[in-house]
Parts: C-alpha cells; sequence; structure tokens
C-alpha cells in the first residue's frame, strides 16, 4: 500500500443541529488546507436535534486519519464513520440539468435520458430539464453527454450515502 497515494473517501459524520456546527467542520477543512469535494448536511433527527453532513475529501492515508481524527474532538460531534473504509456503502447523488436544443439534438438528449433513467421535469419547445439520480460517476457521465447536446446548466446535490446492511449510524 502506497502511504502517499491520494485516496477518495466518503465520511459521514453525525453531529448536533445548532448554529455554527456546519461553520466548525468547514473550518476545520479550510484552516488546514483539505479540499471537499462534495457536501451535503440536513437534520436526521428532529426530537434530538441532530444532523448528517456527508462530505468526500481526498488525501494521502495520513491526512484522511487526521481528518477523522480532527473531526472526532469536535465537540458537537457525536460520531464519525469512513463509509469507504468501513465496508459496503450506497452512495447517490442528485442533478437537475437543463438542455436547450432542437431536432436531432432534442430526439438524442430524450433518448439518452432514458438510457440513463433520467425524468424530465419540465419541458419547452427548445428545452428540457432532467431529473438524475445515481452515482457520481453516472452523473458525470450523463453531465459529459448532455454537454455535447445544448447543456447550459446544472445543479448537484452532492453525494448521499450510507452502509450497507442493518447496522445503524
Amino acid at each position: 500500500m502506497d502511504l502517499n497515494a491520494i485516496e477518495k473517501h466518503t465520511i459521514a459524520v453525525l453531529v448536533d443541529n445548532e448554529p455554527g456546527v456546519l461553520a466548525r467542520v468547514i473550518g476545520l477543512f479550510s484552516g488546514r488546507g483539505y479540499n471537499i469535494e462534495s457536501l451535503t448536511v440536513a437534520e436526521v433527527n428532529n426530537a434530538d436535534h441532530l444532523s448528517r453532513i456527508t462530505l468526500v475529501t481526498s488525501g494521502t492515508r495520513m491526512i484522511i486519519e487526521q481528518i477523522k481524527a480532527q473531526l472526532g474532538r469536535l465537540v458537537p460531534v457525536h460520531r464519525v464513520h469512513d463509509l469507504t473504509d468501513e465496508g459496503p456503502a450506497v452512495e447517490r447523488e442528485l442533478a437537475l440539468l437543463k438542455v436547450v436544443g432542437t431536432g436531432d439534438k432534442r430526439i438524442e438528449a430524450l433518448r439518452l435520458a432514458d438510457i440513463f433513467k433520467a425524468k424530465v421535469v419540465d419541458a419547452t419547445l427548445t428545452s428540457f430539464v432532467f431529473e438524475l439520480t445515481g452515482t457520481t460517476q453516472q452523473v458525470d457521465d450523463f453531465v459529459g453527454l448532455m454537454a455535447q447536446l445544448g447543456l447550459v446548466e446544472a445543479s448537484r446535490t452532492g453525494v448521499v450515502a450510507m452502509s450497507k446492511g442493518p447496522a445503524a449510524f
């Protein structure tokens, strides 16, 4: 195993849902020069006021271990799970893509959307807005194809992830 190899990791963090928590987590990354490639956050337990932050970051094994340790030391953090290391996980991303085109490009965009199982959520005579849910790679692939057919705007949620099997976070 190359200790200097750059690895991509998906990390889930259970935190108190209170003002400033996300800023503290982000501050940990920016203060140390770590990059966040994807970030999602939402309340997951209203009664206990808990939120789940899912982030994707890259670094050497040592950097990833530092990130996890530093996240675990933050006061509002309850749990840190490296979904990449802990076993099989399900990862999904949602994207909305606006594609403008007519004629053959319009027909091809619809054909590709069908192959990727993207839904048309808005349509005019000259444009579509597609909704696609899939892995980051599937979304990247669809975006690449739509770019050739008239992609004018894209919005992506970032990765949400969960470990497979019966164990709870």
